[in-house]
Formats: C-alpha cells, sequence, structure tokens
C-alpha cells in the first residue's frame, strides 16, 4: 500500500482549515495546516507535499504570492486555490499564473477530494 497523499490547507480561518484537516484525514489524506503565508512557506521546508489547497484572500501574504514562492521551489507541486464571495476572477488569474484549478467557498468535501487526486495523477 502507498504512502496517504500529503496535502498541505492553507487558510488564514483556522476553524475551518482544521475541520477541513480532519475530514481530509478521515478519508486517508495526511494533511497539515497553515493559517498564513510565512508558515506555509516554513512547512514546505520541512515536508514534501502532493498537493496544496490555498485560500487565495488572506491578510499579508497573499494565496497568489504564496503559490508564487511555492511554484518558484517546487514547480511540479499541484497547487488547487480557494475563492470565495463568488470571486471567480482571482481563481482565473492563479491558473494564469500555474495553479492546477480552483474552488468556490462554500466547499464541497467530495469535490476537494475529487480535484486533489486528479491533480495528482490518479488516485491515491
Amino acid at each position: 500500500m502507498s504512502d496517504p497523499t500529503a496535502v498541505l490547507l492553507v487558510d488564514d480561518e483556522e476553524e475551518f482549515v482544521s475541520t477541513l484537516s480532519e475530514r481530509l484525514e478521515i478519508r486517508g489524506f495526511d494533511s497539515k495546516t497553515a493559517t498564513s503565508g510565512e508558515q506555509a512557506l516554513s512547512l514546505f521546508e520541512n515536508h514534501d507535499f502532493d498537493a496544496v489547497v490555498l485560500d487565495v484572500k488572506m491578510p499579508g501574504m497573499d494565496g497568489l504570492e504564496i503559490m508564487d514562492h511555492i511554484k518558484e521551489k517546487h514547480p511540479e507541486t499541484p497547487v488547487i486555490l480557494l475563492t470565495g464571495y463568488g470571486s471567480t476572477k482571482e481563481g482565473m488569474e492563479g491558473m494564469h499564473k500555474g495553479a492546477f484549478d480552483y474552488l468556490m467557498k462554500p466547499l464541497d468535501i467530495d469535490e476537494l477530494i475529487s480535484k486533489i487526486r486528479e491533480a495528482i495523477g490518479g488516485p491515491r
């Protein structure tokens, strides 16, 4: 059996990101969480992730900036952006900058899992 898919979840809403992490863990994923860009980039220095789920709107370093840093050092790691409030503009901009795809909040967990599996090239 292969190792569980390692996913980094980045969102400044602590309750959201911890609940999402629990829901992924229940489904067999290995997830780590970060609530800031700095924390996310720090985790990336010590861990290998199969995929990143990243909120676009965050205080300080926003999701697109974080993605730029991740892509600089780990260009092969797929990034799935989360956008809210009916905002597709940031999602589209993110895809032009190298994001695998984007999803709207509120998030459907099954849609997210399907998107992660698609991003990493099939079931794990």
